[in-house]
């Protein structure tokens, strides 16, 4: 194994939940192998009250997640990332940046939470979100990256945006 950190940077189109929430999971669970930044095409300025509620109740840190654009991650002094994945349909289809590096990307759609009504509704949707997103994380930080190519690890990356929470 290498003392490598790998930068991984999910994108949602307003960067207030799902990708909020795959940031803290992975910056919870990765550590110090990956760490993880979240942005948004159209951010929401926000994040979510249920995301931050859900980590909170989870004791998965919450200090420093912010609404930000996905504009920051292709400006100079940018972190470095080897890997871009989206968990929105909408941020999937958009045209992405061409990100420095030539990273890694994959596509790991996630319903959702924030409309969900009534709220007790909502804050289910919020814990399905999250066990969705933390299974694939497991996964991901599961591969032996350090022994695949560029290939096989897209072709894994992709797989794991399939499986269920």
């Amino acid at each position: 194994m290498t003392d490598r950190t790998y930068g991984v940077l999910f994108l949602c189109t307003g960067n207030s939940a799902r990708s909020i929430l795959a940031e803290a999971i992975l910056n919870h669970r990765g550590a110090p192998r990956f760490r993880a930044y979240s942005a948004g095409s159209h951010p929401a300025g926000r994040v979510n009250p249920g995301a931050l509620e859900l980590l909170d109740r989870l004791r998965i840190p919450t200090a420093g997640l912010r609404s930000k654009s996905w504009d920051e991650f292709e400006r100079p002094g940018a972190p470095p990332l080897d890997f871009v994945i989206t968990v929105c349909d909408n941020a999937a289809g958009e045209s992405c940046p061409v990100w420095p590096g030539r990273p890694l990307t994959a596509h790991w759609a996630v319903a959702d939470p924030a409309p969900v009504e009534p709220p007790e509704a909502r804050a289910r949707a919020f814990e399905e979100a999250y066990r969705t997103l933390a299974r694939r994380i497991e996964l991901f930080t599961n591969l032996p990256i350090e022994s695949l190519d560029r290939v096989a690890i897209g072709n894994r990356l992709r797989d794991i945006g399939q499986v269920a929470g």
